[in-house]
């Protein structure tokens, strides 16, 4: 049996305010192209479906066709709820859907009941467990002792197979709709949005102060491939089998040297699962470039390359070029970040040795243009900056 595995397509995201939508939906249909080929029996969707709660209508719609699309390739669809997602909004009209084919995972209330797919090889189990912190689980167990996310998540699980921490059997068991016990003969999928210890984390994932939000792998051992979601960077976590897909597009500098795919797992005979990815080629890239301001606004460096895609531009400029990001987005338009890198950076930036106490705006103006220039404002600068200052004040009055 054959599934395609996604997550975090955070549809509606702006980076470094620019919005995402244009690439969301080209990648989206380069994923729907992928699917058309692979033809899989079930679509597995590891939550952060959206980047915001309350999503914008322009990212619903864009969800709204994906999600129809997907039923219509007549696979099983399968969507979790992310960090990111509200778990409420997202579930809406998942009784109707059934009916399609989709299962969105519910609200947690301490039971997942996982739906059952058939093929030659017997049948094959996916459970649906939407993003979940302590305090969550533990409303739903309050004789558990639960204080962090390991101690949710492994009490979510356990509750789902019946195996306790020590590994030993439990008397819990909840089981599926139909009312049987967890099947460990047959082949179990779980589709989850934690922080699994050891994985490889990036700027735009939000994560807890200090990995308090981390959950141990040993806590999936019970499933025959796991499909998470969280972590932006395709991976697996210890075995093959534990895995992150990782996001479809780049959505963060962090993210330049990711390798960004879709997941195919195919599960034949209990045991053996084969585990590929398909590489998606996104509409604009996410890169970085550095050079002087001549080298980097030189024909000969940006001829042939990619002017269009998100660029990151450090100038190793000595002094600060007069609109800099306006005269190079008149040949990269799509600059997200300009910065420089000399001596003076190195040094730490102006802003850090800069004290405010008991100094007039004039003052700290001052410092802050001798920190950046090595060099005092010029008494016709500060008689510029004088006058543009009694300006604002008078409009605010």
């Amino acid at each position: 049996m054959k599934f395609i595995h996604l997550s975090d397509l955070h549809i509606g995201k702006r980076v470094n305010e620019f919005s995402m939508l244009e690439d969301q939906k080209y990648i989206l249909k380069k994923i729907l192209e992928i699917i058309d080929e692979e033809k899989p029996d079930g679509i597995l969707i590891a939550g952060d479906v959206y980047d915001k709660q309350v999503p914008g209508a322009e990212a619903v719609q864009v969800f709204d066709w994906f999600l129809t699309r997907l039923a219509d390739s007549g696979a099983s669809v399968f969507v979790i709820s992310g960090n990111h997602d509200s778990p409420e909004r997202l579930a809406f009209g998942r009784h109707l859907m059934e009916g399609k084919k989709v299962y969105l995972a519910p609200v947690y209330e301490g039971c997942v009941a996982p739906v059952r797919l058939r093929d030659e090889y017997g049948s094959v189990f996916v459970y649906m467990l939407p993003f979940v912190k302590p305090g969550i689980v533990r409303r739903c167990f309050p004789e558990e002792e639960i204080e962090s996310f390991e101690d949710g998540v492994r009490c979510a699980v356990s509750h789902m197979t019946g195996r306790r921490k020590d590994g030993t059997d439990a008397d819990f068991l909840d089981g599926s709709a139909a009312g049987q016990s967890f099947d460990r003969s047959a082949r179990n999928i779980l589709v989850a949005h934690q922080f699994v210890a050891g994985a490889s984390c990036c700027d735009s994932e939000e994560l807890s102060v200090g990995g308090l939000d981390q959950v141990g792998a040993d806590i999936f051992d019970d499933f025959d491939y796991v499909a998470l979601g969280h972590i932006h960077g395709p991976q697996r976590i210890g075995r093959e089998t534990v895995r992150y897909c990782g996001t479809p597009l780049k959505y963060s500098f962090s993210e330049v040297t990711h390798k960004k795919s879709v997941t195919v797992a195919e599960l034949f005979e209990k045991g053996h699962v084969c585990v590929r990815v398909r590489p998606l080629t996104p509409l604009r890239d996410m890169r970085e470039i550095r050079g002087a301001y001549e080298e980097v606004a030189g024909r000969k460096f940006y001829q042939g390359t990619a002017v269009d895609d998100f660029l990151h531009i450090t100038l190793t400029d000595e002094e600060d070029v007069l609109d800099a990001m306006g005269k190079l987005r008149a040949i990269y338009p799509n600059i997200m970040k300009l910065d420089y890198d000399n001596r003076r950076t190195r040094e730490g930036g102006a802003a850090a040795h800069v004290k405010e106490e008991g100094k007039s705006p004039m003052e700290l103006l001052e410092e802050l243009y001798q920190h950046q220039n090595n060099r005092p404002m010029s008494q016709k600068q500060r008689e510029l900056a004088a006058g543009l200052m009694e300006e604002i004040w008078e409009d605010k009055e």
